[in-house]
């Protein structure tokens, strides 16, 4: 069966929490595959605690992240997959098509790309800025503490 390049990278683009890219490129026995689901809750479960329990709940501070680094890397994944030759493309995931079509750019593929780099960035900016705010929340709470 023929991987697809633009289906590998929508995939990867929109169903990168779960694993799909994975699944469509290296099939069920994948492990990797099964991380992206359990890192992904594990940061969606981040931002139930914040919700919950407020912006001062220090595992939400780890977890939230998690989500965040997820997304920027499946968006990086889709990216990734985009750009790739054709030739290469087609060496890796169609070894055995005759004349494997699937690994040429179209415009799809290119809104795949489009889009993974637009919101991937934000991403993995808004992860950055959280992790660091809350980090330089702790610390200047922990000053106060100490000067008192």
């Amino acid at each position: 069966m023929t991987k697809n390049k633009t289906a590998a990278a929508w995939l990867a683009f929109i169903g990168g929490q779960l694993g799909l890219h994975r699944l469509y490129l290296f099939g069920w026995r994948d492990m990797w595959a099964w991380m992206h689901p359990i890192v992904a809750a594990l940061g969606w479960w981040g931002v139930e605690r914040v919700r919950l329990y407020g912006q001062d709940d220090q595992l939400a501070w780890v977890l939230i992240p998690l989500l965040g680094f997820t997304l920027a890397g499946t968006a990086l994944t889709a990216i990734y997959y985009g750009l790739m030759a054709p030739e290469k493309w087609n060496v890796k995931h169609n070894r055995n098509a005759p004349d494997a079509v699937a690994g040429h750019t179209n415009w799809l593929t290119i809104g795949a790309i489009v889009f993974a780099l637009l919101f991937g960035t934000i991403a993995l900016m808004s992860s950055i800025v959280f992790s660091f705010q809350r980090y330089f929340e702790y610390q200047v709470e922990e000053a106060r503490k100490i000067s008192q």
